[in-house]
């Protein structure tokens, strides 16, 4: 942690020498984690966050360190906690697969413009949760009214800012100090996920492919087999960390708990009905109310 720059949405870690995460602390404006690779004469932002507010504070703090603007910022997938924040870099060039473009221009303008259409409901709707927790004091409850007023912050300023350049399966950044992969292998968690592979520091930033210590979410627009697919490539690489899209940092052995997960949830989806307790290796995960909507949504592709 770098005590010496503070920002109420993520805890600022340094991976190594010129390579940093940004983990997302609850109730603020990032709900997805990001971070920066300093090559030595270009820096790399992955992800952007929920808000262009806590984009913004990754910015600062990524130029404060590096000494320079952001060179290029990855978009990992479509989904709006990792990319609504790059209107905070339209002076970089963002890239993205060319799926996750195609998805974030099809999906998020309708999006945005009925979040922005609503913004009195959401005021009205955290003045409910405020009241709420006046007569009784809950920190989860807490945590929502902050989670949503950093989205009510966000909204009358908030443009959709879409990639400037998509690749294909592979790009590699040259850079004086170090070199960074990005790859994408198709849809996983989502359409498609791109992650990005420092070799020479064993390093690899994985958005929503990773969750450590943390329910992943298996969404309508998830492959389960094609994800556990793309860990066990992953696997192949030499990694030391792995910098998660939730959760704290992590290991190479944390893609095995994840394809532990999906391995399991998959089988108990296939035997079972009903309710069903959460195994026991994963009670201490954070986000436990996702197991029974991951249950659910993987009965709905077995019937």
């Amino acid at each position: 942690m770098m005590e010496e720059y503070y920002s109420k949405h993520f805890t600022l870690e340094k991976i190594r020498e010129g390579i940093y995460a940004a983990i997302s602390k609850p109730g603020g404006g990032s709900v997805g984690n990001a971070g920066f690779i300093d090559l030595g004469d270009q820096t790399i932002v992955f992800d952007t966050f929920n808000t262009q507010q806590a984009a913004e504070d990754l910015k600062t703090v990524a130029e404060k360190i590096t000494k320079r603007c952001v060179t290029w910022v990855v978009n990992s997938h479509w989904h709006g906690d990792h990319i609504r924040g790059n209107q905070a870099f339209k002076e970089s060039i963002i890239i993205s697969s060319q799926m996750t473009y195609e998805k974030m221009r099809e999906i998020h303008p309708s999006r945005i413009s009925k979040q922005k259409s609503d913004i009195n409901g959401l005021t009205t709707y955290i003045q409910s949760l405020k009241d709420q927790l006046s007569e009784s004091y809950e920190s989860k409850l807490e945590e929502q009214i902050s989670f949503l007023s950093e989205i009510e912050a966000s909204l009358p300023n908030l443009e959709l800012t879409l990639p400037h350049q998509t690749f294909k399966d592979e790009i590699t950044f040259y850079g004086s100090k170090r070199s960074a992969k990005l790859y994408t292998f198709g849809g996983g968690h989502s359409y498609c996920d791109a992650i990005l592979y420092i070799p020479e520091e064993k390093v690899i930033f994985m958005g929503d492919l990773l969750f450590v210590n943390t329910h992943p979410t298996i969404f309508e627009d998830s492959d389960p087999t094609k994800w556990v697919q793309i860990l066990e490539r992953l696997k192949e690489l030499d990694i030391d960390v792995a910098v998660p899209g939730h959760g704290p940092v992590g290991t190479k052995r944390t893609l095995s708990e994840i394809i532990d997960y999906i391995t399991d949830i998959t089988e108990i989806a296939r035997t079972t009905k009903g309710d069903t307790p959460l195994p026991e290796k994963y009670q201490t995960w954070h986000s436990s109310e996702i197991y029974n909507q991951n249950l659910i949504g993987m009965r709905q592709r077995f019937n």
